[in-house]
């Protein structure tokens, strides 16, 4: 790892943001040091990400996350095709079952299209049984059928090589531990010793707002917003991602279906405020009320049917008692950009994020 001759860039984070935006300034030519507190790309929030590539439907538009989300979709499926990365484009439909869900459901589709969001549309009870016959009847449907899973592990990973095949270095097991902001550079200290730069980028997920602070930059806090995942143990055979329609106020979208790139369903993520940022213990004892949303969502279903698999955190800006949802906070200080507060669909926006990075500078 280099020491103190100054690089051009330091990114903090090797996650799927960190490791897009270092491909693409390596990709400039600029000399690029990446820092990671983990052993390996990709082990932090990006580690626990569910894979699901966004379609935008639910933030306002013209909005950060609507606008990388967007953007981020459409270079998102052009790198998997291009890199070798494993992924599927299998649509989602998101269900209305009573006349107030089918009203949130058509404002929803209504947001959708203001905000851009490709090809969604409204479909009724037959075609959502046509394209899922497993499903008990619903009342209407938003059908997505550019969402889609990703290997985000592969992805890091093809991210990663990427910018080391331009002359990027990878800095692991490297935490920063404090900096020091000064005219024309950056100095940081980290666990494997100093490193200077002339720009800094902040990446670092859960730690972003405190690496803010380190560097002497105002940020908005992150509260760590925790969500558990149940395996879906079945016969059925879905064919799609399906979502409730998300409750009003709630902090996230309800428990919903993922599918693995292998056809195996997970049901999640909740909405649990936590005060640890590394609080990633089992919660079996959530069982229960996993159960009771996943009849609500898929019909009957037996209990033991489900088997807990582990939770994630999201770096969340929104506190807990506040109405709505806030949106990702990018901005600069001396020296530094900042990515703060990068949860969904911050997968699927990692490029268009780099992409605003890279202009930035």
């Amino acid at each position: 790892m280099p020491g103190l001759d100054q690089v051009d860039v330091a990114v903090v984070g090797a996650g799927v943001v960190g490791c897009a935006v270092a491909s693409a300034l390596a990709r400039r030519g600029l000399e690029v040091l990446v820092l990671e507190r983990e052993a390996r790309e990709g082990a932090g929030v990006s580690s626990r990400n569910s894979g699901v590539i966004h379609s935008g439907l639910y933030y306002p538009p013209a909005s950060w996350k609507t606008e990388t989300c967007l953007r981020g979709q459409e270079l998102l499926y052009s790198w998997c095709a291009d890199h070798q990365v494993d992924h599927a484009r299998l649509g989602k439909l998101v269900i209305a079952r009573t006349g107030e869900e089918e009203a949130a459901l058509q404002a929803l589709a209504a947001n959708a299209s203001a905000a851009g969001a490709r090809d969604c549309v409204l479909v009724g009870a037959a075609v959502t049984r046509a394209r899922e016959p497993e499903l008990p009847d619903v009342r209407a449907a938003l059908w997505c059928p550019n969402t889609g899973i990703v290997d985000v592990h592969g992805l890091c990973a093809s991210l990663r090589a990427d910018a080391e095949a331009h002359g990027a270095v990878f800095g692991l097991r490297a935490r920063v531990e404090a900096a020091e902001v000064a005219e024309g550079a950056v100095t940081l200290q980290t666990t494997r010793g100093p490193v200077a730069a002339a720009r800094v980028i902040n990446a670092a997920g859960l730690h972003a707002d405190e690496l803010a602070a380190m560097l002497g930059a105002e940020s908005p806090r992150i509260y760590p917003c925790r969500g558990d995942y149940f395996r879906l143990r079945t016969r059925a055979r879905y064919r799609h991602l399906i979502y409730p329609v998300r409750a009003r106020g709630a902090a996230g979208l309800g428990v919903h279906l993922t599918l693995d790139l292998a056809g195996a369903c997970r049901l999640g993520p909740d909405v649990t405020y936590v005060d640890a940022r590394d609080d990633f213990g089992p919660a079996a004892d959530k069982r229960a009320a996993f159960h009771r949303a996943a009849c609500a969502l898929l019909g009957p279903i037996g209990e033991e049917q489900l088997a807990y698999d582990g939770c994630g955190i999201r770096p969340k800006l929104r506190a807990p008692d506040e109405p709505a949802e806030r949106d990702f906070a990018v901005f600069q200080s001396p020296g530094c950009v900042h990515l703060v507060g990068i949860e969904s669909p911050g997968l699927t926006a990692a490029l268009a994020l780099a992409e605003r990075v890279s202009a930035l500078l």
